[in-house]
């Protein structure tokens, strides 16, 4: 049984129809990646996951539940977390602050103190940073920070809206190894990423939408090799 799995989910802005019968699925481990061209409903797809989208038909089936339509909170608490495209962070507070922010549902103190002690070894900057305001960090530091703070809540299921956003090719390949430190500490990925060539080569498998729909679906090696995904995200003339 998929961990995820949404089946024929449409959405709308008011009059306009943005997901189409939008189908996928996400199993336990996996990284998985929506590629596609700006507007093509990606970001919406996820925010339709994390409840804050609520779709007009279809389902969103979470361990076996369909959980559409649920708050935000209530799904946080289930196990699915975002880190947001634009990272979202809070500006005026410090790095451990942000930190504690995400584990705002967590009682146990010492299980937050072993929580942010994890997001220091996956990101040793955030450590060097820790009393620092998170608004005059880097742009690549807060995205660190962000990453850092959706895993506070412990999530089994992951959503990454472009973490490659922006930054400078040194930090996008940071950011990549770790999708892969956190696929391998057993916590499933679904990523929405513009770099199709580096989101190819750390996942599993991929979707491409396209208008809100999903044209396409395969292995990360089988789209990688699909003569229209190379002209249309990977820029190769096929």
């Amino acid at each position: 049984m998929a961990l995820l799995e949404l089946d024929r989910v449409n959405v709308s802005y008011g009059a306009i129809h943005v997901l189409r019968d939008v189908s996928l699925s996400v199993a336990a481990g996996e990284v998985v990646t929506l590629i596609g061209a700006n507007g093509a409903g990606k970001s919406t797809t996820l925010r339709a996951i994390t409840g804050l989208l609520k779709p007009k038909s279809g389902r969103i089936v979470f361990e076996g539940e369909d959980v559409a339509g649920l708050p935000p909170h209530r799904l946080v608490a289930r196990g699915i977390s975002m880190c947001p495209e634009g990272r979202g962070i809070f500006a005026n507070l410090t790095v451990v602050e942000n930190l504690e922010m995400g584990a705002y549902l967590q009682k146990s103190r010492a299980l937050v103190r072993q929580d942010i002690g994890k997001a220091y070894g996956l990101f040793p900057r955030l450590q060097e940073r820790a009393k620092q305001r998170a608004g005059t960090l880097s742009g690549g530091e807060q995205q660190m920070l962000a990453i850092a703070r959706s895993l506070m809540s412990r999530p089994k299921l992951l959503l990454l809206d472009e973490p490659s956003l922006g930054l400078a090719p040194i930090v996008c390949r940071t950011i990549f190894s770790t999708i892969d430190r956190i696929k391998a500490a057993g916590t499933t990925v679904l990523l929405v990423e513009q770099n199709a060539r580096a989101a190819l080569r750390h996942c599993d498998r991929a979707y491409v939408l396209e208008t809100g729909s999903v044209i396409l679906e395969g292995t990360a090696a089988e789209m990688a090799g699909d003569p229209r995904v190379r002209e249309a995200y990977l820029g190769e003339e096929t």
